[in-house]
């Protein structure tokens, strides 16, 4: 027992090893690639330092390490199987009596924990990261000044509205936004408050307004009903749960908001009516990240651990990594799907790496005990 233990920790060692060099080699190329087009972009703006643009590539490096993290495992474990099945310390292993189920439980216990470290703690500091440079991107480098500047154009909101029906809904439009000083602005309003079976109770008109802690503040606002004449302007007070900040995140990427946050700024989208969809994929994506890099543990070991006299070791490797990619794209393909609302968001994120789970047991069991 204490053999196979310390073969164990010498397994994971090597195996964790690998994954963290190649998962930092591979997230220094994407930063080196992001760095190069963002020199690109702030080349036709003089006034914009390089130094800004070093800031907004640092801050991508979380981010960036999240996306390649499944690529480090696949290819650092292949690495990691092959040097050992080259230097003979795993036939030598299977030769003593350990199976590979026995050895691998460690490196396959290590991906789920630095997967479920990245989901629980990277995460969140990658997606406030992120949520910077996209903020310094939109204020510096975009030309529109991205959604979260909330700054001219039409602005149409949907939120919940019990006034006159439980299940009734408020559709706001604003032609003019401005933010000033912390506070959201809006001119030329139309309100439209509709009961839960769809149909219009009252329009609202008003020629401005702002948001208030808790409240749409309406100066000078005209309510109008179905076959009446316009009631004299008044001073209007809707109230609503949303802020300036909720407002904001609701145009912004998911991948700015925190794991920690998602499920309740999932409820809060449902309950104001906007599309909760892309951010029920991204959050099923979190939680599915543990068990995609225990697949492509899996998926490395079973391509990687054949010995070298049975020839063929550079063509089992290259399939390896070819069925790592394949695997990917096929998840990026259902979360295509899952954005478009073709597929629910727990199966499109779910399913791409249920499959993959499947498929690299089946090998394994194949060439181990087939």
């Amino acid at each position: 027992m204490f053999v196979s233990v310390t073969f164990s920790f010498y397994i994971a060692r090597q195996f964790v090893l690998s994954v963290l060099a190649m998962t930092a080699s591979l997230t220094g190329i994407v930063c080196l690639f992001d760095f190069i087009d963002l020199l690109r972009r702030v080349a036709t703006k003089p006034d914009v330092p390089t130094s800004l643009v070093s800031k907004i590539a640092a801050l991508h490096i979380p981010y960036s390490m999240m996306q390649i993290m499944p690529f480090g495992v696949l290819l650092g474990g292949t690495l990691c199987f092959w040097r050992l099945t080259r230097s003979s310390e795993l036939v030598v292993a299977r030769a003593a009596g350990i199976s590979a189920w026995q050895f691998l439980a460690a490196p396959l216990a290590c991906a789920l924990a630095m997967g479920a470290f990245a989901t629980a703690v990277i995460s969140p500091v990658s997606s406030a990261m992120y949520a910077r440079a996209e903020a310094l991107d939109d204020q510096y480098l975009r030309t529109g000044g991205g959604p979260l500047a909330l700054n001219g154009g039409d602005l149409w909101l949907r939120q919940t509205d019990h006034a006159y029906d439980p299940k009734g809904v408020a559709i706001l439009h604003a032609r003019e936004t401005r933010l000033t000083d912390g506070e959201l602005h809006i001119r030329h309003v139309s309100i439209f408050r509709i009961s839960g079976l769809d149909r219009l109770i009252v329009r609202v008109e008003a020629p401005e307004g702002w948001l208030e802690q808790g409240q749409w503040h309406l100066a000078q606002a005209s309510q109008m009903r179905p076959y009446e004449q316009a009631e004299p302007p008044v001073t209007m007070f809707l109230p609503t749960d949303l802020t300036i900040t909720r407002v904001q995140e609701s145009f912004a990427s998911p991948d700015a908001l925190s794991v920690w946050t998602l499920p309740g700024f999932i409820a809060l989208l449902d309950r104001s009516g906007f599309s909760s969809i892309r951010h029920r994929l991204h959050f099923q994506s979190l939680l599915a990240l543990p068990v995609l890099a225990g697949t492509m543990t899996l998926v490395s070991a079973g391509f990687s651990m054949r010995p070298a006299r049975r020839g063929g070791v550079a063509k089992m490797i290259f399939s390896g990594v070819g069925s790592g990619f394949l695997l990917f794209t096929v998840s990026k393909v259902a979360e295509q799907f899952g954005n478009s609302g073709a597929l629910p968001p727990l199966l499109a994120a779910w399913a791409p790496t249920g499959a993959g789970l499947c498929c690299a047991v089946a090998l394994l069991l194949h060439l181990e005990d087939g």
